[in-house]
């Protein structure tokens, strides 16, 4: 009895501890009478921007969406209506950070044919599970345009469809040169006019449920990105896709080419060149070696000379998301070869270091979302310890770190979101 009494009162305690955030309680909807003006604190300190305004609400609701406008959460993104600061604006899920990088598209030779559809409805399933609110994939401009003006979406439909009923939003990565446009798959295309038709066309079939979309991936990598010349011709592609993408979706959001070799000082070129209005989100992947605890600085030292550039071009109130960051776990039996920091964590190491990202990373502030890479490992593709990032094995098989995300995740809902009192406001 006394138990029963006891925790009765830590849930009055918890409930009496919410009004000042989330306001008094409606006794005949039992929702919070509230308005985004005295919503989540947490939410302001980092969604202030995406309350849309007047033009872009237009823009929203004349999109064809397949939405129950009845519903006490108009844009399926796992917050009432009632304390929805935004309730018509599908962009976000929930405003959490918890993303993944994930292959979803791959099913080549060149990958080992990673996804079957059977085998995209089983990962599915553990996105949701593991509480993945937002995938980044790879829109592959040689599977969709594979010869000039002959587009086959078949594949990405099936994909989009299938996250799309699961309420797991995309991050699009638009890229890399189709063989018939350039001279391989990681030069610039010789007619920008080609690369930007790609863009319009996926932008526009997809623009009731994708609402973010990536120019390329690691422009500042030669493997990625051949030309290398201070991200002058990277900064004209950019500017040019920003344009099409914008003109056929004034809503969706632009994420800069998530940079990785270069980092910081790529960014900076990127400014340099003209091109701070062509891009709404910056992205940087700080890859560091969880085994060596001093290195973690590097990361702060990035945000922070991140944060020092927006200053200098009045640019300030830009997010920043790291779309890669992880590192391999490497279970038992597994010959390890290393990854190209070095020395590989095991699977409790992988699945600690995790934790440090997803407890103190996400608090940096203007730190919009974290994208763990990734989240199934691969078979002998990179033929080394990076096939082994994963957060699942390649037989589906849940990883420690799987866990620790999932309940990361979790807490993050409890503490930052909205009101758990019952499981319908719940994702």
């Amino acid at each position: 009895m006394k138990r029963e009494i006891n925790w009765i009162l830590v849930v009055l305690f918890f409930m009496v501890s919410q009004i000042p955030v989330y306001g008094e309680l409606d006794n005949e909807t039992n929702l919070p009478k509230v308005s985004y003006k005295n919503n989540s604190r947490e939410w302001h300190a980092r969604n202030d921007y995406l309350i849309p305004g007047d033009k872009e609400t237009e823009v929203i609701l004349s999109l064809n969406q397949k939405r129950d406008f009845n519903s006490n959460d108009i844009d399926a993104d796992g917050v009432v209506n009632s304390v929805d600061p935004s309730m018509y604006d599908w962009r976000e899920i929930g405003y959490q950070p918890f993303g993944v990088l994930e292959f979803l598209s791959w099913r080549h030779e060149w990958n080992n044919y990673k996804y079957s559809e059977d085998d995209l409805k089983k990962v599915a399933d553990l996105l949701s599970e593991a509480g993945v609110t937002f995938v980044r994939m790879d829109f592959l401009w040689q599977d969709i345009e594979p010869q000039k003006d002959n587009f086959d979406f078949a594949k990405y439909d099936f994909i989009v469809d299938l996250l799309s009923k699961k309420n797991i939003r995309i991050l699009g990565v638009l890229g890399y040169c189709a063989s018939w446009a350039g001279d391989d798959w990681n030069y610039i295309p010789r007619n920008l006019e080609d690369f930007t038709g790609y863009v319009s066309s996926v932008v526009s079939r997809y623009k009731d449920s994708i609402k973010y979309w990536e120019i390329w991936n690691e422009p500042d990598s030669t493997i990625y990105w051949k030309t290398q010349d201070a991200m002058q011709t990277y900064t004209n592609l950019l500017k040019e896709s920003f344009l099409a993408a914008k003109k056929v979706d004034p809503s969706c959001r632009i994420v800069l080419g998530g940079m990785t070799s270069e980092g910081f000082y790529a960014i900076k070129n990127v400014y340099r060149n003209g091109g701070k209005d062509y891009f709404d989100i910056i992205n940087i992947h700080p890859f560091v070696n969880p085994l060596d605890a001093a290195q973690m600085q590097r990361v702060y030292a990035i945000y922070n000379n991140l944060e020092r550039l927006k200053l200098q071009y009045n640019d300030k109130d830009k997010k920043i998301w790291f779309t890669e960051i992880g590192c391999p776990g490497i279970g038992p039996g597994i010959e390890t070869k290393g990854w190209w920091i070095g020395k590989s964590p095991s699977e409790e190491g992988q699945a600690k270091f995790l934790y440090y990202i997803y407890t103190d990373l996400i608090d940096l502030p203007n730190v919009e979302k974290i994208f763990w890479a990734y989240f199934r490992d691969n078979k002998d593709h990179f033929k080394n310890d990076v096939d082994y990032f994963g957060l699942i094995r390649w037989d589906f098989s849940k990883k420690p770190a799987f866990i620790v995300f999932q309940r990361r995740c979790q807490r993050w809902i409890n503490l930052h979101n909205y009101l758990q009192l019952n499981k319908k406001y719940g994702r």
